[in-house]
């Protein structure tokens, strides 16, 4: 499925043609969820574990067990007690509300929807939803949407796995680290997972 992109990285990177050869094929499926949902289950693993986030998530499902996952007006409906008994805190109840709000609006698109639209056009539409900022429309864009040339930047993962490949002190700055990434276009959501990879096997 990567074999293409894999072979582009290895023919302009050395330092990715070594973490291919290192972590072999890419793995990365993306979910085939709606953005509603992806965002929720982003607010939800917001500064948690995510076995933590997982089991307020659970909580959050079985509110509403004839579903699969809750629709927009049942979020809106539901008391702030029954939702906070979940484990949300009160700014990501506050989010998810929000979130079901602008999925009913139109401003959070559908699945079919969202696939129409560029990357940068969705950033632009869904950093207005209150607890979504870029990185996590990044995250939504690459295991959602599996879009191939997202770079997440300021991702702590990423900027690490680069450190860890180049054997440097510190971590590479975010903006730095954009201009550094045009090198792997169009591909540079697989440079971030090898990236990502890089450093879990360092931890």
């Amino acid at each position: 499925m990567h074999t293409e992109a894999e072979a582009h990285l290895s023919k302009c990177c050395p330092v990715m043609r070594r973490l291919i050869k290192a972590h072999g094929p890419c793995e990365l499926v993306p979910q085939k969820r709606s953005p509603y949902e992806a965002l929720i289950s982003a607010v939800a693993h917001q500064q948690l574990h995510a076995n933590a986030a997982e089991a307020i998530l659970r909580r959050f499902k079985a509110l509403f067990p004839k579903n699969r996952f809750q629709k927009p007006e049942q979020v809106l409906a539901a008391e702030e007690s029954t939702l906070r008994g979940c484990g949300f805190s009160m700014g990501k109840l506050l989010a998810i509300r929000d979130i079901a709000a602008k999925t009913l609006s139109g401003q959070i698109p559908t699945r079919a929807a969202a696939l129409k639209l560029d990357d940068e056009e969705l950033i632009a539409r869904l950093v207005e939803v209150r607890g979504v900022g870029r990185w996590t429309v990044e995250m939504l864009l690459i295991f959602t949407l599996g879009r191939p040339d997202v770079f997440p930047s300021d991702d702590y993962g990423v900027r690490n796995g680069w450190r860890v490949a180049k054997q440097l002190d510190e971590m590479p700055k975010p903006k730095e680290f954009r201009l550094l990434a045009e090198r792997w276009q169009p591909h540079r959501t697989l440079a971030a997972w090898y990236l990502w990879r890089a450093a879990d096997a360092a931890k």
